[in-house]
């Protein structure tokens, strides 16, 4: 088993280059199947269930998407490849499986596609097309939606949650972030409060200022739509964006108030 993880690693981080498997296309990525055990893996880190849509990119065989059907009773799984041979070995693999009234498989390109109706991204690709990719799933993913890579990371986008399968193989998963950067305003209590917020991915700063009192500097962080950042002085923010609009609580010294911000 070690040296069929061994042997694994090692195609996993040949340079990235773009390869033909059993087609003419030129493909981005050499078709590399994920085993089983990662795939599990995959799914458990992302909990995956029945409420969600799937899409797998670059999907070759379709055997995440068969096995999210399958195994995780998920409502529908979509999966994406250029290879029109694979997504043909991909439709008689579901056909087998019996999960056709589930699962899509489309001869398409990851970077076209609409991935909106995703709740899940499954992805085996390489450095450089992850990379590339990273600012469509950023933009064109709902908050919440979880993406899952087996084997290679995003760069400086850190990951929300990681692991190594058998100690060996490494996974990663990212949530979608809200869009929170800019001038918030709105009152609690009887108080008015700015928060001038930055972010950088799931990461954010800023500033709480209110009338009489000194700026507070807060840091904090988005878990899809839902914010938490931490100041000074017991002053703490948690709150859910839909929108320009943010509902939550203002902490002022050990005391909660309900509040409501919007962006400016």
């Amino acid at each position: 088993m070690i040296s069929r993880i061994i042997l694994a690693i090692g195609l996993l981080l040949a340079p990235p280059v773009a390869a033909q498997t059993n087609s003419s296309v030129r493909l981005d990525v050499p078709y590399v199947p994920t085993p089983p055990f990662v795939i599990k893996a995959m799914l458990d880190l992302a909990k995956v269930g029945p409420d969600d849509v799937v899409y797998d990119l670059g999907s070759g065989d379709g055997r995440i998407v068969i096995d999210a059907v399958q195994t995780r009773g998920v409502k529908r799984a979509v999966g994406i490849d250029l290879n029109p041979v694979q997504v043909a070995d991909a439709n008689a693999n579901a056909e087998k499986a019996g999960v056709t009234d589930r699962v899509t498989f489309t001869v398409g390109d990851v970077f076209k596609e609409d991935l909106s109706p995703a709740t899940v991204v499954t992805m085996y690709l390489l450095p450089n097309v992850n990379l590339r990719l990273r600012p469509r799933l950023l933009d064109h993913l709902k908050p919440g939606t979880r993406v899952v890579s087996h084997a290679f990371h995003m760069f400086d986008w850190p990951p929300d949650a990681q692991e190594k399968v058998l100690g060996e193989v490494p996974i990663y998963m990212w949530i979608i972030p809200a869009k929170v950067q800019g001038t918030w305003t709105g009152k609690a209590g009887e108080g008015s409060f700015t928060f001038s917020l930055a972010q950088k991915f799931q990461v954010v700063s800023g500033l709480l200022t209110r009338e009489g009192q000194k700026p507070v500097a807060l840091n904090g962080q988005l878990a899809g739509n839902e914010l938490m950042v931490i100041g000074n002085d017991g002053v703490s923010l948690r709150g859910k964006i839909t929108g320009a609009t943010l509902i939550g609580a203002i902490t002022l010294a050990g005391a909660p108030q309900d509040i409501v911000l919007t962006r400016q």
